[in-house]
């Protein structure tokens, strides 16, 4: 199992993982959540889904990821009104691209869309999941 870890997180190096002084923010951000990423934590926590492990407000670099996958190396981001604003969208471009130069895969949901339509997002994490292990990555 530790092996297992250290193999599907060794992409991101040691010094950019969950940074000791990001641990204050993700703490905040986890006791304060939105009620999108209280929905999305009750569909994918305790391997729920496909087995896969989910980490709340995992910090890499800077960013700190809603939600993280470390078997599928996914981010998942749940966008509400803010993620729509000019600035932010710029912002967010340059997350991704730093998250991608990490090995990491990036998606992004609506909020409405974890309210609406659960089951298809879970649906889309199944999939995703069998796609990714077929291609090798797990």
């Amino acid at each position: 199992m530790k092996k297992e870890k250290t193999q599907a997180m060794n992409t991101i190096p040691d010094r950019l993982r969950n940074l000791n002084k990001m641990k204050p923010f993700r703490r905040y951000l986890r006791k304060h959540g939105t009620p999108a990423e209280g929905a999305f934590w009750r569909l994918v926590k305790n391997k729920q889904i496909e087995g896969l492990t989910f980490r709340r407000q995992y910090s890499v670099g800077c960013y700190v990821l809603d939600f993280y996958c470390p078997q599928l190396k996914l981010c998942i981001e749940l966008d509400g009104e803010g993620h729509f604003d000019r600035g932010r969208g710029e912002l967010d471009i340059k997350r991704t691209a730093f998250l991608q130069q990490c090995g990491i895969t990036v998606q992004r949901f609506e909020n409405k869309t974890i309210f609406n339509y659960p089951l298809d997002v879970v649906e889309w994490l199944k999939q995703y999941a069998i796609q990714y292990r077929k291609c090798g990555g797990g």
